[in-house]
Parts: structure tokens; C-alpha cells; sequence
């Protein structure tokens, strides 16, 4: 049978929507301008710009975070076979490919294909920038600290504690221990607080752009800093860049709302970022006094500190920009601010990072890992961009229109129906149920009364 012959399939209202978006802006041609200097003029026909870009969208708006996923769910999705102007009788990229474009690509065209996601934004009139939110997460490095080695001998953790062990006098010099006898060592070590691993030190051999980056709950794992800077009013992704992990939050502020600022003007928009709002490990004098200077009004909340400033040593104009942003973070605006942008940009976190696949970096490189989240958060910008038009979310959430509403009416009823069952019972076994009592007065009974409720789940 020939393919002509074949069924191309209904396609999908999203993603056909989708290409009549940027069909009308005139997305594809503007990508075959970018690229044409990276290609040659002769040989054969290569890869269209247009559909490596629209896989590596399809990733977020599927959630696959690998390219493998990515060129799998193409070759095996029709819909997503018409999204990309692929038919039938030709393959799909395969990810191979898809690596060899992105090695080809330079980073700057990857940053122009995300300004031109804000341009499309822009075009629609969801560009309002008076404040900005700002707040960064952590990404997982394809790099797992068991390997790390230290970067002037080239040992790996279990040469070094042999090592050390030998110095101590533990062990004879060509004894090997068992890796129990490294474990118990390794674990006298951390009591007695000399283990310390630090980035001057190790590295990964795998990814050495991967810094160590100590959690919260005072684990450590291989990663990256990905900072988000968000439009406060339509939650657009102004700019996304990923830097080292080690990199802190004070000295990388400034330099993410330049580069967003920088993305508004050459996606052609006239409007300015006048106010920043982020939380309080971004309080630093140094960022605050160069914000004013620049023109922005902060709002970042100061962390507790055990004894009061000192502003004696310092310039007068340090303390004034610190005092005025301490006065604006008080206020009922700078509370709104500062609710906004924990709500606000950590949902774009879970967009991009969670249900968008980014979490996990699966590539190697800041460079290479810089290009995939720069497209990763220009299709988080389309897909609001399409939510606010048309009322259709991802894919795979929960459509708008009257689908939407008779779905969302539903599960309403049917909670309700669970609590008034719920009620019912209570009210038909008001009194708890008493055991016997002990023996021994002294010692009661172990176990406590229970009511006689049958809980009732709803799978939540």
C-alpha cells in the first residue's frame, strides 16, 4: 500500500494550534535565516532548523527529559508526526541527529530562538515588566559523586582513603582493605569532621563543569544553578540561564535581570524592568547598592542576623539603598511582591523542572546544557502563551472549554459526596469505643481507642 494511501491521523488541537501560532509569525523562516551561516550550501539536505527546535519542545510539552525519548515519541506519534511536517514515508530525526545539530548550533542561536518566543509573546500583548521575580534551583549533574577524583593526583575516593589509611598507620604499605574497612574508616572521619570534599580539590571526570553542591539536609550531589526571572503579572519566563552550582545567588541577581532586560529589547518590546522582588539569600549591600544605581527598586527581605549592622566602615549611599530597601519589603506592597514571586516563579520551576523534564541534566557541559534549557523554557512560555489565547494547556493537562468545566464540576460533586458520606457515618458512631481495663492500674493498656469510622479514601 502506498503511504500516500495512509491515514495522517486527526492530529492534536494543541499542537496544531500550536503551528498556526507560529506559522503566522513566521517562525520558521526566521530560523532558517539564523542557521543558514552553520549549514553548507551543498550536500545533502539536512535536518530543517524547525523541527530540531519543535523536538526539542516536544520534550517539555511531553515531559520526556532524554533525547532517545524524544526521537522515539515522534517516530511513534502521528499527531506529532504532523507537528513536525514529517509524513509517513520518511523517518524521523533520530537522536543522533539531534546531537549533531546541537554540537553545530552555537549557544547565541539558541538564545535568539527564545527572544523569539518573547517576540510572539510580546505580539500578543503579554508583556508587562513594571516588577520581576527572581529565585534559582538546583539541577541534577549527569555525574554521580562515587566517581569524583582529586584534581592533582587523579585518585578515586577509595585510592584515597587507602592513602590516608597508610599515613595513619592503619594498614601496611600494599596491604588492601576491604571496602567494609574503607567504610568504617570513612565513617570515623565524618564523626571526627575531617570529611570534607571540596571543588579545589575533586571533580567529576565525566562532567568537570559539575561543582559539588551541599543540600539542606546537609547531603551533597554534583549540579547546576538554573535562575529563573519572571514577569510577576502573566508569569512569562524572561530569562533562564544555568550556571555552576557553586555560584551564589547575590553575585548571579544583577546579571540575570540585565540579561532579561537585554531579551525584552531585542525581542522588540519597549517595556523596562523597574522593580525586583526575591527572596532573602539574595540580600547583599553590594546588589542592592548597584540595583539603584541601576535604576531598580528592590524588594528583598533581610535574613536574621544575630547582631545589628554596623554601617560606620560603609559609604553613606550603601546604608540609604539598604535602609529604602528594607522600608519597601515592610510594606503591603512588598509583602504582595515577595507572595507573588514564591508562588509565581517556583510554579515555573515545576513547569520547567518537574513535569517538563529538566531536572535532570542528561547532557554534560554548561554550554550543551545552557541549550536545551533555553528551549526548554521558551515552550514553557508557548504553552502559556497558548493557555491565555486559547484556553488549552499542554498536551496532557486538563483541556479548557466545556470539557474543562464539566471535568472540574465533577470532581467538585464527587467530593462532596465522599465528606456528607464521611458525616453520615460520624454521626451514626458519636462515641469512641473503650477497651477493657488492665489488671495492673498502674501500667494501662498499650493500645489507645479508636472510633469506630470507617475512613474513607479518595485516592488523592
Amino acid at each position: 500500500m502506498p503511504t500516500a494511501s495512509l491515514s495522517a491521523g486527526p492530529g492534536h488541537v494543541f499542537y496544531d494550534k500550536l503551528n498556526q501560532v507560529l506559522a503566522k509569525a513566521g517562525f520558521d523562516k526566521v530560523l532558517e535565516e539564523l542557521c543558514s551561516p552553520v549549514y553548507a550550501s551543498t550536500g545533502r539536505s539536512s535536518i530543517p532548523p524547525g523541527v530540531y527546535f519543535r523536538m526539542l519542545m516536544i520534550g517539555y510539552l511531553e515531559g520526556i527529559d532524554s533525547q532517545r525519548g524524544i526521537a522515539w515519541r515522534c517516530e511513534d506519534s502521528l499527531s506529532l508526526r504532523r507537528f513536525l511536517g514529517i509524513p509517513l514515508g520518511k523517518e524521523t530525526p533520530d537522536h543522533s541527529s539531534l546531537t549533531r545539530i546541537r554540537d553545530r548550533l552555537p549557544l547565541e542561536i539558541h538564545e535568539q530562538v527564545f527572544e523569539q518566543v518573547l517576540s510572539i509573546i510580546d505580539e500578543h500583548g503579554l508583556l508587562k515588566l513594571k516588577a520581576v521575580g527572581v529565585d534559582s534551583t538546583l539541577l541534577e549533574a549527569n555525574a554521580a559523586m562515587k566517581t569524583i577524583v582529586r584534581q592533582d593526583s587523579g585518585e578515586d575516593w577509595k585510592s584515597y582513603l587507602k592513602r590516608l589509611m597508610q599515613e595513619q598507620g592503619l594498614i601496611e604499605e600494599g596491604e588492601n582493605p576491604s571496602d567494609e574497612d574503607l567504610r568504617k574508616f570513612d565513617k570515623t572521619r565524618a564523626k571526627q569532621g575531617k570529611k570534607k570534599v571540596s571543588n579545589e580539590e575533586w571533580e567529576s571526570p565525566t562532567d568537570p563543569a559539575a561543582r559539588i553542591v551541599k543540600m539542606k539536609d546537609g547531603r551533597t550531589h554534583l549540579g547546576y544553578k538554573a535562575e529563573h526571572v519572571i514577569d510577576l503579572e502573566n508569569e512569562v519566563i524572561l530569562s533562564a540561564t544555568v550556571c555552576h552550582g557553586t555560584a551564589s545567588d547575590p553575585h548571579t541577581l544583577l546579571e540575570s535581570v540585565v540579561n532579561a532586560q537585554r531579551n525584552v529589547i531585542l525581542a522588540g518590546s519597549p517595556e523596562e524592568i523597574e522593580e525586583v522582588a526575591a527572596d532573602k539569600g539574595y540580600h547583599k549591600n553590594e546588589t542592592i547598592t548597584q540595583a539603584t544605581q541601576l535604576g531598580l527598586r528592590t524588594y528583598i527581605p533581610e535574613p536574621n542576623l544575630v547582631h545589628d549592622r554596623r554601617w560606620t566602615d560603609k559609604p553613606d549611599d550603601v546604608k540609604q539603598a539598604v535602609m529604602n530597601n528594607r522600608q519597601r519589603t515592610s510594606r503591603s506592597k512588598g509583602k504582595d511582591l515577595q507572595k507573588q514571586r514564591s508562588e509565581k516563579v517556583e510554579r515555573s520551576f515545576a513547569h520547567v523542572c518537574e513535569t517538563g523534564g529538566a531536572r535532570r541534566t542528561w547532557l554534560r557541559g554548561i554550554e550543551k546544557i545552557n541549550k536545551r534549557y533555553q528551549i526548554v523554557a521558551a515552550a514553557r512560555n508557548l504553552g502559556l502563551l497558548m493557555r491565555k489565547v486559547f484556553g488549552i494547556g499542554k498536551p496532557r493537562s486538563l483541556q479548557g472549554g466545556i470539557e474543562g468545566f464539566l471535568a472540574v464540576f465533577w470532581a467538585i460533586l464527587m467530593a462532596l459526596k465522599v465528606a456528607w458520606s464521611f458525616r453520615i457515618r460520624f454521626r451514626d458512631h458519636p462515641e469512641p469505643r473503650t477497651l477493657p481495663a488492665t489488671k495492673n492500674p498502674a501500667r494501662p493498656h498499650p493500645i489507645q481507642p479508636f472510633n469506630k469510622i470507617n475512613l474513607i479514601s479518595t485516592g488523592c
